[in-house]
């Protein structure tokens, strides 16, 4: 048995090969104790992502939007449920450890993004950002990419739907303001436990529990449309909290609340068990057994319009209660659709056309 690789501040407890590496390499003893020295400080390494394209299309039937951005592939925030994770396979990463710590950025989003706006066949949709990594992770304190998406999309009144674990956020305040009164944009706080120490090594690097309520007491103060994403519901582990927290973000002004049942594709089944077996070694059994239950005896099923929510009776018994939450606080079952009908497309030149001011 390996031992963990335990980092502060970090979630993935390995850094295994992702599934189209053939080679795969394991620590080994070289008679003075080396694996049982800690290890040295991880640190974040950031990588120039030259994407051509920055809009992401989807036709899923089980999703609330077409198009996406992703300014950044990986997150610092270490998150070890991260359904993305997977997705750092595909650059000949580990959906572990690098996944968390090799963070590539789209310098030119900004320029990109403007240039697939102008387009003559462009047709206009909500742009979901936050829906795979998170758009205001720590590296966005320094290279801002958000803030620059942000200002293209007011620039041209187009619609945005924005989920988030960051009180980053806080930031962009003045833009999004502005777009809330134009009906263009709805923002999720992504909550997944009440609980600082669990919360510390679940998402280590993701803002404090508390102080997610507070960013979204301060979105809705402003005027922006903002809910609570309860996400994941993990069996056995945090799914005792469920009320608690969709009653302290009613509390706290969110105008709906929505869940999510933990998934665990690829990758992230092995990572999501390692960092169980290491933290909660004597509930793992439980929380697997529950997790395959809600799947079909697998620890995912990818089906449409039951990956987010699971089968079965444990799976029926979280809707039900989260049902009865939401009726009895009268939340909405989402927020509004932003407008679409102010858009105008973008000059090239960064130049706005006079109709932006009517």
């Amino acid at each position: 048995m390996q031992k963990p690789l335990v980092y502060k501040g970090r979630g993935s407890v390995s850094n295994a090969p992702g599934r189209f590496e053939k080679q795969h390499s394991e620590a080994a003893d070289d008679g003075w104790g080396s694996l049982d020295a800690e290890p040295a400080p991880l640190k974040t390494e950031v990588i120039i992502d030259s994407s051509k394209s920055l809009i992401n299309y989807n036709d899923s039937p089980d999703l609330p939007f077409d198009r996406s951005i992703n300014p950044y592939r990986g997150c610092e925030h270490g998150c070890i449920y991260c359904f993305a994770r997977p997705t750092h396979a595909y650059l000949g990463f580990s959906p572990g450890l690098d996944f968390e710590s090799r963070i590539l950025i789209k310098p030119d989003a900004a320029r990109l993004l403007r240039e697939e706006l102008s387009k003559k066949n462009y047709r206009c949709a909500p742009l979901a950002l936050g829906t795979n990594t998170d758009p205001y992770q720590p590296l966005e304190r320094q290279h801002r990419l958000m803030r620059q998406i942000l200002e293209v999309l007011a620039e041209t009144r187009h619609p945005v739907s924005i989920v988030t674990k960051s009180s980053l956020i806080e930031r962009d305040l003045d833009l999004l303001t502005t777009m809330a009164e134009q009906g263009l944009v709805s923002v999720y706080l992504s909550i997944t436990t009440l609980d600082r120490n669990m919360a510390r090594t679940l998402e280590p690097r993701a803002a404090a529990p508390q102080r997610r309520l507070e960013t979204v007491a301060k979105l809705h103060a402003a005027g922006i449309q903002v809910g609570v994403m309860v996400a994941p519901i993990i069996p056995a582990l945090n799914d005792h909290e469920m009320e608690n927290i969709v009653k302290a973000a009613h509390a706290a002004g969110a105008a709906s609340a929505e869940y999510i049942l933990l998934r665990l594709p690829l990758e992230v089944a092995d990572l999501f068990e390692e960092w169980l077996r290491h933290n909660y070694p004597l509930k793992a059994d439980h929380v697997l057994n529950l997790i395959r239950q809600s799947r079909g005896g697998k620890s995912y099923d990818p089906a449409f319009h039951q990956r987010m929510c699971g089968t079965g009776s444990y799976a029926e018994l979280i809707g039900q209660r989260f049902r009865l939450i939401s009726k009895r606080l009268k939340f909405a079952q989402s927020l509004p659709t932003p407008r679409t009908d102010l858009f105008r497309k973008p000059h090239l030149d960064g130049q706005m056309s006079f109709d932006f001011f009517d």
